[in-house]
């Protein structure tokens, strides 16, 4: 099992970086690679709550974790410090032994150059799932986190 880790500095309050990671609008815009579109299907950001999401390819001839073109996943939230962090545990919705078992997800906000620091940790990646391919995905979401939170237009 691997570890991403991953960060990036976003020129806006941590309260505004904060408010983007726990709401379901703001996630359903940004926590989505290039060339997938994001459905929530639940989301409680209340410690201990739980949400489901989907992120289906918009090439419907790629495959998904899931189903057909889709990653499903649901989790929980673990911890919430206001302005400081969000831990999340998450699995895939998925039969495949190759990508089961539970992730968790660290984000940690800190006072950056710009504004705010997040630091992005994914750990429990299954042997399935490439851990370059995770980081790359990573790395297009937190641009996309990046631009709502500074009022840039999100890249598709």
């Amino acid at each position: 099992m691997a570890t991403t880790r991953i960060h990036r500095d976003i020129a806006a309050p941590r309260a505004t970086v904060y408010a983007a990671l726990v709401h379901g609008d703001a996630v359903r815009t940004w926590m989505v690679p290039t060339g997938m579109t994001s459905r929530v299907h639940e989301f409680d950001a209340t410690e201990g709550g739980r949400f489901r999401i989907s992120l289906t390819y918009d090439d419907p001839a790629q495959s998904g974790k899931t189903a057909g073109a889709t990653d499903t996943f649901h989790g929980h939230f673990a911890e919430l410090i206001l302005d400081e962090k969000v831990v999340q545990t998450v699995e895939f919705d998925t039969h495949d032994p190759a990508i089961t078992g539970e992730m968790r997800i660290t984000y940690t906000l800190s006072d950056g150059p710009a504004g705010t620091r997040v630091d992005a940790v994914h750990e429990g990646l299954p042997d399935g799932v490439s851990a370059a391919d995770n980081e790359l995905g990573w790395s297009i979401s937190l641009g996309k986190l990046a631009a709502l939170a500074e009022g840039r237009e999100i890249p598709r």
